[in-house]
């Protein structure tokens, strides 16, 4: 397996979706910082030690969009 941006394997972002909406995930790298936005509902999942953590009790509301 090799890892792609913010150190996830970009096999796996090919079948995670969103647990709330069930959109697709997009990798975002800031200051070191990995998540995972989704394009839908805007939800913002963290990733730990190159882990998605696809709890909606631990994501964050992302900026709104539009």
């Amino acid at each position: 397996m090799s890892a792609g941006a913010g150190g996830i394997d970009p096999r796996l972002l090919e079948v995670v979706a969103c647990p709330d909406c069930r959109s697709t995930l997009e990798v975002e790298v800031t200051d070191a910082v990995t998540t995972l936005r989704c394009t839908g509902c805007g939800l913002v999942y963290p990733v730990r030690d190159s882990i998605p953590v696809l709890l909606v009790d631990e994501a964050t509301p992302g900026p709104r969009q539009g």
